[in-house]
């Protein structure tokens, strides 16, 4: 455990030294605003139809910036050929993976908790559940974790950070996509595939402000797959 922080805080501050983590970081709050001012102060809605659409347009922007401030993980190092020296360090592949995984869901921690003041606005003119908030935080967490490994998964196949995010976005997109396929096949394959969809049936309720401990095992799964997934590539590329 502490080898994986240490591995963290090396890339914590890596994103520090680099604008990249705060250009994210600040794209994402101006789409988040912009879309927040459009839906809460322009449209006529409910204050809890209001937080629900923040939610749901919050977790397409935190799934971009979850792919992109993991697109670098371990692509960066080998274009900058710094990855043989952590490879050839006394730490485990898994230790790797759980530290840079570990400062990038830090980063989005980050970025989250920045967009609190959004629903907190409601307040003025509403009244929501500060139970529905806290659900729907917890929503956009476990999500972004979830693409952040499927990130890091793709980073540590690729050898430059591009193809990382191309990679990361054709994992993706399927798996976004699985609702609109179940609807066109006979039960009870369509349930099964349904289930698997990274965020329709899966998101919805967190975004509605409802706790459900099946969601939050799938998205914990997904992100331990991945995660998995990551470290036996970098196992793999030991030995060669």
């Amino acid at each position: 455990m502490t080898k994986s922080l240490l591995v963290a805080k090396r890339e914590m501050l890596a994103y520090v030294r680099s604008p990249l983590a705060a250009c994210i970081i600040a794209g994402a709050l101006l789409i988040d605003g912009i879309l927040f001012y459009w839906q809460g102060l322009t449209q006529k809605a409910l204050s809890a139809e209001v937080l629900s659409q923040f939610f749901y347009y919050a977790s397409g922007v935190t799934m971009a910036a979850s792919l992109i401030l993991a697109m670098r993980l371990v692509a960066e190092e080998r274009q900058t050929h710094t990855f043989t020296l952590l490879s050839t360090a006394p730490l485990r592949d898994s230790e790797i993976v759980a530290g840079k995984f570990a400062s990038a869901l830090a980063m989005l921690v980050i970025l989250t908790l920045l967009t609190l003041y959004m629903p907190m606005l409601i307040f003025v003119n509403g009244k929501v559940s500060v139970g529905h908030i806290a659900v729907g935080y917890a929503g956009l967490l476990l999500l972004g974790s979830s693409t952040i490994a499927i990130g890091l998964f793709a980073s540590s196949i690729a050898r430059s950070q591009v193809v990382a995010l191309i990679i990361g976005a054709a994992i993706l997109a399927p798996l976004l996509t699985l609702w609109m396929i179940g609807r066109a096949v006979d039960p009870p394959l369509n349930r099964f595939l349904t289930a698997l969809a990274l965020h329709h049936e899966n998101f919805r309720p967190f975004m509605n402000g409802i706790l459900e401990l099946s969601g939050v095992a799938y998205y914990v799964m997904v992100t331990y797959f991945f995660l998995l997934g990551a470290t036996k590539i970098l196992e793999a590329r030991r030995w060669r």
